[in-house]
């Protein structure tokens, strides 16, 4: 349905299907490794063309936390709220903050003011850093993006054609 929504679009632009027997053809034929940018590659055809060696990585996340309150009422009737407070000190969830030098998501938030500092792959640049040493780079979306590096490429056989 999206192809046939996209040719009908776009009538202008050569829009066809590919299969993953052809894709996996050119990656070998290539010599390039097993990786989605690699595969994007070889899908656009232009296999003499020179790799930049980085690519966007992107993560969808969430905008709300739907649940209110926790399950269980404290004593008194007392219902506890299950969501905290949207911004600290500045920062929301999911910010994209520098931090040590890197570039960072906010994975959590407290009230004090510290943050959980991580990369989109889950690596920890700080558990807990003060919100005097952020900087805020990018305000938070549903999409979140990075900037990262591509595995190093292996040596071409020999006997095959450029590599890109």
């Amino acid at each position: 349905e999206v192809l046939n929504r996209l040719k009908a679009s776009y009538p202008e632009l050569k829009v066809h299907e590919t299969y993953g027997y052809l894709t996996k053809h050119a990656r070998i034929a290539n010599g390039s490794v097993k990786s989605h940018g690699a595969d994007a590659f070889c899908i656009a055809g232009n296999l003499g063309a020179e790799r930049l060696g980085e690519f966007f990585f992107q993560k969808q996340t969430r905008r709300n936390n739907r649940q209110i309150h926790k399950l269980s009422i404290l004593k008194g009737g007392i219902r506890k709220r299950n969501q905290a407070p949207f911004e600290a000190k500045g920062f929301r969830l999911f910010d994209k903050v520098a931090c040590q030098g890197e570039e960072g998501f906010i994975f959590g938030r407290r009230s004090s003011g510290s943050f959980d500092v991580r990369k989109l792959d889950g690596t920890r640049i700080s558990a807990g850093i003060s919100c005097k040493k952020l900087r805020l780079l990018e305000k938070r979306r549903t999409y979140l993006t990075e900037i990262r590096k591509e595995e190093a490429l292996p040596p071409l056989p020999e006997g095959r054609g450029l590599r890109a």
